[in-house]
């Protein structure tokens, strides 16, 4: 995933955070923004220091970027993705369905 496809600033995630659009279960969060200036979609990852050392934070983060990777995401959207410490013990397929269902859940996927 190019990194055109990252947020990075805490001003800019800050500012999805603010605008409280969300959806959530046991495993994560997601919050969404629409930002009709992009020509693509933007995302950011956020995994706490107590999910786990930095091994298994870095590990959530590479399959989560390979899970966005694999879905085509309305352009001008940008969403901000939590995990949370309960993410921990879950299979690289139960963390893809569980994306899943918050992806169709905030309505970010292209039809």
């Amino acid at each position: 995933m190019k990194k055109e496809f990252r947020i990075k600033k805490s001003s800019e995630i800050e500012r999805i955070l603010d605008k409280r659009n969300s959806v959530g279960n046991s495993h994560f969060s997601l919050y969404k923004k629409e930002n009709h200036e992009l020509s693509h979609f933007r995302f950011a990852i956020s995994v706490s220091k107590k999910f786990g050392g930095s091994v298994e934070r870095n590990l959530l983060k590479r399959r989560v970027r390979d899970i966005v990777k694999e879905h085509q995401f309305l352009t001008f959207i940008e969403f901000f993705i939590i995990a949370k410490p309960a993410a921990n013990q879950l299979t690289y397929q139960e963390i893809k369905s569980d994306l899943e269902k918050l992806f169709a859940r905030a309505k970010i996927l292209e039809v």
